[in-house]
Parts: structure tokens; C-alpha cells; sequence
């Protein structure tokens, strides 16, 4: 099912972008030097469709980022409640051993006790 979706969405992207590559073959000189553009000091000529491709991975990336700055706070607070609950659950586990150990000891002391009044509450034979 993530396969079909996936082919869904991307195809056609691939598609626009495989006719954005042909229609855009065309050089293109990107200038760096606004002062004196008839010689630049800094210039790259590419095809077009290189520019095109860069900006739009530059967008991918400087989205990302942002979004990544943005949900910072989300991810410092997920971390503290994990921590949190793994204090709570530690503490937890404590308290049900000691409780376990407390249980323990009032069986053997009833069980002790129990067993004392048997025996002395057992009727003596007369001879």
C-alpha cells in the first residue's frame, strides 16, 4: 500500500521534473559580482535546470532545518517526560519489592504465630 501511494506521489513529480530538465537546457550564467557584470569575478554558467535543482534542494534543506529549530522544544519536553516516567516507574518497582518483602515477612510471622497456637491451645491427655 506505501509502495502504490508512494509511486502515486512521486511519479508525477519525477515526471514534471524530467520535462523541466528538457525544456530548460539552455546555459545560464550566474553572476556573483554585481559591480561589474561584463567581467564577473565570481560567475558559474550551468544549465538552467542545474539552478533549478539547487534552489529547490536549498529549499529542502533551509525547511528542515527550520522545522527541526521549531520542534526543538517538542523533543526537550519528550525527553524530560521520558525521564520522568522512568523515575516513576523505578520508584514503582521499588515500592511493589518492598511491599513483596513486607508481605513476605507478615506470612512467615502469621504462619509462626499460627503454629504457636496450635500448640499450646492442643488439649493435654489426662493420665
Amino acid at each position: 500500500m506505501r509502495k502504490l501511494i508512494s509511486l502515486v506521489i512521486f511519479a508525477p513529480i519525477a515526471i514534471v521534473l524530467i520535462v523541466l530538465s528538457v525544456a530548460n537546457r539552455h546555459p545560464v550564467t550566474f553572476n556573483l559580482d554585481p559591480i561589474n557584470p561584463e567581467q564577473p569575478f565570481l560567475a558559474v554558467t550551468l544549465p538552467f535546470f542545474v539552478f533549478l535543482f539547487v534552489a529547490l534542494f536549498a529549499g529542502l534543506l533551509i525547511g528542515s532545518i527550520s522545522t527541526w529549530f521549531t520542534q526543538s522544544k517538542h523533543r526537550k519536553l519528550a525527553r524530560e517526560e521520558k525521564r520522568e516516567a522512568v523515575k516513576w516507574q523505578n520508584e514503582a518497582e521499588e515500592q511493589k519489592q518492598r511491599a513483596d518483602q513486607a508481605a513476605g515477612l507478615n506470612n512467615e510471622t502469621a504462619d509462626s504465630q499460627k503454629s504457636a497456637k496450635n500448640t499450646l491451645s492442643l488439649p493435654h491427655k489426662a493420665a
